[in-house]
């Protein structure tokens, strides 16, 4: 089985980005590597009276353009390079939304399933004293990722407030409103790639509604995103989650297989409804659909499965789900690639009207929230689009040449300390 290391994968792309705008490495080379690399380890006391030690990361690739951001995951695959591949996608995200920030990531190689409430609870206040010289309002505000919450970023700003000594909401976003959060934090990042979805078909000539999607991967990204494209008319058929596959010709009952994830710790293992098919995961990737919406992990659609796409649009939930490999062959075929940096952004832009908010001691209305994410998905698709048509390059290159010419000028005009 093929090994993908993401953080090569994104370096191919970033040199290949340079070379396309006329750059020499030189403009570059420091966003080549990240700024700060940090390996703690987190001792938890666990139910039981025993102490475990787990492997904690976070990385901040750049600074360049404001405080660093990124989520923090708990999963049993975490590793450094994984990390490192992330802090630099939250980079040119950022980048590519044109917001005040620079990218970093976290996370801790953990089961967390395998943890209590109690546990989890120890271990992320735990993991946040480690990291705590290097995070702050302003210099490297965390977010939830994959298997972290609204709760668990509740633990992180209490553990940092403590520490502190005073609270500080603007330490984290995606908190809970009771503590700080912003209205539409929670629907964002589905809401952002409805939005950027709806612009790429307008752009078409096409129109949502009657179209078919594939789901891959059910948490906040995936089942928000699906729940938001059926109420544009568009048919989710099926869903693959760790559990299974789940394939329904005429259509899933998306309202109803949300609300059975929310009551079975959001797993569809057991679902069922009338003409609903159980598919293979290797399936899941051929089926005959109009798009197909991979919201888990990176790497998924590789050279391995690539070449037995249907779908004629892919549409990027997840961070890095489509490999190198992959995007030459899919380029090939002729199949629409709506990148993560640009299409999955709308959590990170509603984490930096958040984190405005908090600093302000101030709330916005959802409505003016959503209005203000709309406008700024709108013109970051627009600002790819047109590199896209101008340089002839895929959308993912275009994503990146918006975002790195952004990032080196910022970095040219600071100079290199010292």
């Amino acid at each position: 089985m093929t090994t993908y290391n993401p953080y090569d994968n994104m370096l191919t792309v970033l040199e290949e980005a340079g070379t396309r705008l006329g750059m020499s490495r030189n403009d570059y080379i420091t966003l080549c590597s990240p700024e700060r690399e940090l390996l703690v380890s987190v001792p938890v006391v666990m139910d039981d009276g025993r102490t475990e030690v787990f492997r904690g990361y976070r990385v901040q690739h750049s600074s360049t353009r404001g405080p660093c951001k990124g989520g923090v995951r708990f999963h049993p695959k975490v590793d450094l390079d994984e990390v490192k591949a992330l802090a630099a996608w939250m980079t040119w995200k950022c980048a590519v939304v044109n917001i005040p920030y620079g990218g970093a990531k976290g996370g801790i190689c953990v089961e967390p399933s395998k943890l209590s409430k109690n546990e989890v609870m120890r271990m992320t206040k735990r993991y946040v004293a480690q990291i705590l010289p290097i995070i702050g309002p302003e210099k490297d505000i965390p977010a939830p990722d994959v298997n972290t919450d609204g709760q668990v970023m509740a633990w992180m700003m209490d553990a940092f407030s403590m520490l502190k000594g005073y609270a500080v909401p603007a330490v984290v976003t995606g908190k809970p409103l009771e503590i700080g959060g912003s209205l539409g934090r929670f629907e964002a990042t589905g809401r952002g790639i409805v939005f950027t979805l709806l612009n790429y078909l307008r752009k078409t000539g096409q129109k949502a509604q009657g179209k078919t999607a594939a789901v891959q991967g059910f948490g906040n990204v995936g089942s928000v995103g699906a729940k938001l494209m059926l109420a544009e008319g568009i048919a989710i058929v099926a869903v693959n989650d760790i559990d299974g596959t789940l394939y329904n010709p005429t259509g899933i009952n998306i309202e109803q297989a949300i609300a059975y994830a929310g009551e079975h710790n959001r797993s569809l293992k057991g679902y069922s409804e009338p003409g609903l098919l159980t598919i293979t995961p290797e399936e899941f990737w051929t089926l005959p659909v109009d798009i197909l919406f991979p919201a888990a992990l990176e790497s998924q659609i590789n050279g391995s499965n690539a070449g037995a796409v249907q779908a004629k649009i892919i549409l990027e939930g997840a961070n890095g789900p489509t490999t190198v490999e992959a995007d030459k062959i899919l380029e090939e075929k002729g199949v629409a690639v709506i990148p993560d940096i640009l299409a999955n952004a709308g959590g990170v832009v509603v984490s930096y009207f958040e984190w405005v908010q908090n600093l302000e001691s101030f709330a916005w209305e959802e409505e003016d929230i959503n209005s203000k994410l709309s406008k700024v998905m709108a013109r970051a698709f627009n600002d790819v689009w047109q590199v896209s048509e101008e340089h002839k390059v895929p959308m993912r290159m275009a994503a990146y040449m918006v975002a790195l010419s952004r990032v080196v000028k910022a970095k040219k005009l600071r100079g290199v300390f010292p």
